[in-house]
């Protein structure tokens, strides 16, 4: 049987790894990103269409796309 829920994927930040270089906030083409207090990069789930770019630039590689549902 088929689940009701869609699934998308948004991005994640390990926070434990951010170094807050601010690369991913440059690429997010829905500002969907922001710099907590110079510590962390932090994504507003409502913004984040999932695409990966921030992703993909993260020179830390601590940001990853994860599935939830909707």
């Amino acid at each position: 049987m088929k689940s009701t829920f869609k699934k998308r994927k948004k991005a994640s930040v390990d926070s434990t790894l951010c170094v807050a270089c601010g690369c991913c906030v440059k690429v997010c083409p829905m500002n969907a990103i922001a710099i907590w207090n110079g510590i962390m990069a932090t994504i507003n789930t409502e913004k984040c269409v999932g695409c990966g770019k921030c992703a993909k630039e993260c020179p830390a590689s601590v940001i990853t796309l994860k599935e939830v549902s909707l």
